[in-house]
């Protein structure tokens, strides 16, 4: 064998990822990551994010390395805080030139954040394959801009692809963490949080941080849940403290295990990110759904509809939980018709093969 394919035989992949900003950019990032070292052991993984966001410390921590970029999102009402917006977007790009310069990455992927449109616009002027992981039913602005130049989009909701050329779309559902697809036995998963097994248990998780107006509203209908021997598992936020707790349940600032709270549900509550919403179609529980208000373009109502629309999920506006909650809790319990129908239609939205389709068309840009 010659030196030259010595050399292109014992080539390493380099693979730039930028997600961030939120849990639902930057865990689908870590598990693509984690997938492509078990398909490439020998491949190197770099990430870019943005100074000051939660993924600089998550991604050191899942064991990569990150570039950080000066660089906020552009904010949609006044503020005079996007004056200088296109200065750090314009520094952003500068120095995701010199990174790719200096990397030289066989393929660019993005997963959202605030870092992701520099990155793929710099790739995508340097001629770099690109990949654009859109987890939400609704584009935003960014993904539709970028969508013109990058190689592929893989799409977490069938109907993303309206806001891309047809052509470079896959539907390959969404990442979500490997404990989820396969879970605990639910009676262990019960004792796990001292939950007992003869009552209905209801999961109410907000994200990470808790939803404040998710939690006003359990708290303010917590003598119905007594009354009802509902059993809560109640994920808070670490910035709420109740000021009632319910009889039965348990209140935790934090689950760790979610594997086991999925498990132990009857019911879930939910907020409805496109992650959540992935990870609760595998779990395959009756669920209500109350998109948050406050993100960009209302695109959490746009994906919990993608499952209304399809009988798979209840809906309830934020501003309607106090006085609606209890009513419709009550209801799904009481109904063990509606609860199945649930049941069998959100299991039709599952992807559990979401990670290995994502990684599939990664290295097909690898090997092209």
């Amino acid at each position: 064998m010659s030196k030259k394919q010595k050399k292109k035989k014992l080539k390493i992949n380099k693979i730039l990822i930028s997600g961030g900003g939120t849990g639902g950019h930057i865990f689908p990032a870590i598990a693509i990551a984690n997938s492509l070292k078990e398909k490439l052991p020998a491949c190197t993984i770099e990430f870019v994010g943005a100074k000051g966001r939660m993924e600089m410390e998550k991604i050191p921590s899942a064991g990569y390395k990150i570039h950080g970029l000066w660089i906020t999102g552009f904010q949609r009402n006044l503020s005079l805080k996007n004056l200088i917006f296109p200065l750090k977007l314009i520094f952003s790009i500068i120095k995701c030139y010199f990174i790719i310069l200096k990397f030289k990455p066989d393929v660019v992927i993005g997963t959202g954040g605030f870092a992701s449109g520099p990155l793929l616009k710099m790739a995508c002027l340097l001629k770099i394959p690109t990949l654009i992981q859109e987890q939400n039913s609704f584009a935003g602005v960014t993904n539709k801009l970028l969508g013109k130049k990058v190689n592929t989009i893989c799409i977490g909701f069938e109907n993303a692809a309206r806001y891309f050329p047809p052509f470079k779309c896959v539907f390959t559902g969404n990442p979500v963490r490997k404990s989820i697809i396969s879970l605990p036995n639910k009676s262990n998963a019960l004792k796990n949080f001292e939950l007992d097994e003869k009552y209905k248990t209801l999961l109410i998780i907000g994200g990470s941080l808790g939803a404040k107006s998710i939690n006003e509203a359990i708290e303010s209908n917590l003598e119905i849940f007594n009354e009802n021997k509902i059993q809560l598992l109640w994920q808070t936020g670490k910035n709420y403290t109740c000021q009632n707790k319910p009889k039965l349940g348990k209140v935790l600032k934090f689950i760790e295990n979610m594997d086991d709270a999925y498990s132990a549900a009857d019911i879930i509550i939910s907020r409805a990110g496109a992650i959540a919403i992935s990870e609760l179609c595998l779990v395959g529980k009756p669920v209500i759904l109350v998109p948050s208000p406050n993100v960009a373009e209302d695109h959490q109502t746009k994906n919990a509809m993608a499952l209304v629309e399809k009988n798979a999920a209840i809906i309830l506006k934020d501003n309607d939980l106090k006085n609606q909650i209890s009513n419709e809790i009550l209801m799904l319990v009481n109904d063990e018709n509606k609860q199945a129908k649930l049941i069998d239609n959100i299991k039709k939205f599952a992807k559990p093969e979401a990670t290995d389709s994502i990684v599939f068309e990664i290295l097909k840009l690898l090997k092209n």
